[in-house]
């Protein structure tokens, strides 16, 4: 069985607060983009005690113990041991360490195929408590729409956003930014107009409100990264960000917009319609 994990983008990120556990409070709009991985879980001879993983596709940095997809596997069977083995492949075409929630929807998707392949029946509930455990965008890709999202990014309330007059353009750079560092470089505080209101705004007001609290700290720090975002307006962009903690950017460009963007030729650039 074949699922394919999209991406997705923030519309907006605000720091509100470091919580007393470490993590930060934050509000955001996440938006679902059709940027595809594919994932793809078989059942293995119950003979089998151990689960198999391979990937193929873009490289993914670190060991495969630590993959997400193998730690979300791992979490249903502890309290699912009937769970059959099985055998996972992962192929990637979502950058990664890029801001735009790859191998938080890699994790995600993996809990969904496994409850539908194996019927756990599992309810959506039950899957974003177990998404929250495996990283704080996760629980967003158990829902996979427009939402408004609080708290470390797991308390959600759906939104109605239509963006099919425009086209996005999606850019990285291949910078990996350290999300630890880029958290260090925020000091947090409350916006004096919430996502939710700037984002029911036309969407040509967003550039002199919707903000992205990341982007001081990494535009300071990587030159090359604001220089895109500049770029993307120069080419007609209506509004233009950086996605999470970065490097990847985005424009949203009207659909009969022409442009003529040039990078290097190692970076990333993909025209996506929602």
């Amino acid at each position: 069985m074949i699922i394919f994990p999209n991406c997705k983008i923030n519309l907006g990120l605000n720091i509100l607060r470091k919580r007393s556990d470490g993590y930060h409070d934050l509000e955001t709009i996440f938006y679902p983009l059709p940027l595809f991985d594919a994932l793809e879980i078989i059942r293995l001879p119950d003979e089998n005690s151990s689960l198999a993983f391979s990937t193929s596709g873009a490289t993914i940095e670190g060991d495969n113990d630590n993959n997400l997809c193998i730690k979300a596997y791992d979490l249903i069977k502890r309290n699912h041991p009937a769970l059959p083995p099985a055998k996972i492949h992962l192929h990637k075409a979502i950058p990664t360490g890029a801001g735009l929630g790859g191998g938080s929807a890699d994790a995600a998707f993996t809990l969904k195929l496994l409850n539908e392949k194996f019927g756990l029946q599992l309810t959506i509930h039950q899957l974003i408590d177990y998404a929250l455990q495996l990283g704080s965008d996760c629980p967003f890709f158990i829902i996979n729409k427009p939402a408004f999202a609080e708290g470390r990014g797991e308390i959600m309330e759906p939104i109605i956003l239509d963006l099919s007059a425009y086209k996005f353009i999606i850019v990285n750079p291949g910078i990996h930014i350290n999300t630890g560092k880029a958290f260090s470089g925020i000091t947090p505080a409350l916006p004096t107009k919430s996502l939710n209101k700037i984002i029911q705004q036309p969407v040509e007001t967003w550039k002199n409100e919707l903000v992205n609290d990341f982007e001081k700290s990494v535009f300071l720090q990587y030159p090359e990264i604001e220089a895109i975002k500049n770029k993307l307006y120069e080419e007609g962009a209506v509004y233009a960000s950086m996605s999470g903690s970065g490097s990847t950017l985005y424009g949203i460009f009207r659909k009969d917009a022409i442009t003529n963007l040039q990078f290097p030729s190692h970076y990333f650039l993909k025209e996506l319609h929602s």
